[in-house]
């Protein structure tokens, strides 16, 4: 009897198998994420996959959590099944952001039948009807060798490099007459993105733009509530509010760092470092000290000592009311792990001065302190818009430190001094941390010393009168 069941059981399951793998794979995309991937595309979201289906290019403007990762996915990973052996690469302003598509990918594909698909990696996804979809590093070189019939570019107006990535985009599209689909949010206006949506030339692209108020519920993801709140917080920072949920181009003309400087910084291939791997280099640090009202921020830079250029690796914004013993324990243990941290250079303004004898108690002996003041802030950040701008320093592709990078304001005193500040509701310790490690990295000008070689049968005159011709020669450099 119980053989009976297990072989009846058995018979179940291989015709539940095969009606799992008859499964018909709907033409429609529209239909495929009804039926198969169980959910159902808005209006905005239906208009994006009518213009795909019909246009060679696409570009979409969408507000933050509209449902655009969601809507790409499912939408690549349908022409993948419906075409035969299509390559299909992703591009990113960052090798871990290109990857967080391939990772929603992943979650559809638990929808799919296993017989479709190969198991499922980091960075490419493998049909079983030959098609592939791979992540691409953000290069050029890289994305112009394999043939492709579609590429994605993923926050498009966030990639430094994106004419010569276009350009090479655009090169390995031809053979194919493929299709590129590229979405952003707004950013910087000197990018191929902004010229899809302002310049004539590029009329040919199929547009769609959705702001918060489209994205609302029920027509959207978007809540009520949440939205009300994140309006009230930006009130004195509306140049975000226009970018982040109207997908509209702004920006505040009184920014330290502007969009354009902030956007040629980021390097696709920079990721954060964990504190608890061991990591070497020649590090210098700066912590921004904060509790109830601003938060502690700690960022690492990695410095090049041939090419002089700085990278950030590593940044820890730490929550509201975090105790200063543990920022001091978090930063103890990264000294045990990372060698060599050379410097800590810290906000010794307030309690910040008895934090830094703590830290130097606790055998960070790395750690100098420096108080903010109008010229201390003034030097910090000429000396980080100067790394900048020299394309010295080097950051991660991070929306939260990218938006705070470009929230600091400063205005000019009746001194002629600088002086900085922060939109109300608005934060700037990453800002800070930063510009306090940047500074770190910088090496005092020392004068030189001379040499005076060996003159063992030199008389006493003869060494006075060479004297006398070294200490002339400086005197008249110093006065070039």
């Amino acid at each position: 009897m119980k053989q009976r069941q297990k072989q009846k059981l058995r018979q179940l399951e291989q015709q539940l198998a095969e009606t799992q793998n008859t499964i018909q794979i709907p033409k429609d995309p529209t239909e495929f994420c009804k039926k198969i991937l169980g959910f159902t595309p808005t209006t905005y979201q239906q208009d994006l996959i009518q213009k795909f289906q019909t246009s060679q290019f696409t570009a979409a403007r969408w507000c933050r959590q509209s449902g655009k990762t969601q809507t790409i996915s499912a939408l690549l990973l349908h022409h993948a099944l419906t075409n035969p052996n299509t390559q299909i690469g992703i591009v990113g302003p960052s090798w871990r952001q290109t990857k967080l598509v391939i990772r929603r990918i992943n979650t559809l594909l638990k929808k799919l039948p296993k017989n479709l698909y190969h198991k499922p990696q980091q960075t490419t996804i493998r049909l079983k009807n030959g098609s592939i979809i791979e992540a691409y590093p953000n290069n050029p070189e890289t994305i112009r060798g394999p043939t492709l019939n579609i590429v994605y570019a993923d926050e498009f107006n966030f990639i430094p490099n994106d004419k010569e990535l276009y350009d090479a985009i655009l090169f390995t599209l031809s053979a194919t007459n493929g299709k590129f689909i590229c979405t952003s949010t707004p950013w910087h206006t000197n990018s191929i993105f902004w010229q899809i949506w302002h310049n004539p030339a590029y009329n040919d692209y199929a547009k769609s733009h959705t702001t918060y108020q489209q994205a609302l519920e029920p027509n959207g993801p978007l809540k009520h509530e949440i939205i009300q709140k994140i309006k009230r917080q930006l009130e004195k920072d509306p140049w975000r509010w226009q970018r982040e949920m109207n997908a509209e181009w702004a920006e505040d003309q009184n920014v330290w760092l502007t969009q354009a400087l902030i956007a040629n910084c980021i390097d696709h291939t920079l990721e954060y470092q964990k504190p608890e791997h061991q990591t070497k280099g020649e590090f210098y640090a700066g912590l921004d000290l904060g509790k109830h009202q601003s938060h502690s921020a700690l960022a690492i830079l990695q410095k090049d000592q041939e090419t002089q250029t700085i990278k950030l690796v590593h940044i820890k914004h730490f929550p509201l009311k975090t105790p200063y013993t543990t920022v001091i324990g978090y930063i103890k243990n990264l000294c045990n792990n990372w060698q060599k941290i050379n410097k800590i250079l810290v906000d010794a303004t307030g309690v910040g001065e008895y934090i830094c004898e703590d830290m130097k108690n606790a055998g960070i002996k790395q750690t100098e302190e420096i108080k903010f003041t109008q010229e201390t802030k003034e030097k910090m950040a000429e000396w980080l818009k100067k790394c900048m701008t020299e394309k010295r320093l080097k950051i991660p592709y991070d929306p939260d430190l990218i938006a705070e990078l470009n929230t600091e304001r400063y205005e000019l005193t009746k001194e002629g001094k600088t002086k900085f500040n922060h939109p109300e509701g608005t934060h700037d310790d990453r800002f800070w941390s930063l510009a306090l490690a940047c500074y770190a990295t910088r090496e005092e000008n020392t004068p030189k010393i001379w040499v005076l070689p060996r003159l063992a049968s030199a008389g006493k005159a003869k060494l006075e009168q060479l004297k006398k011709k070294i200490l002339k020669h400086q005197m008249i450099g110093a006065t070039r």
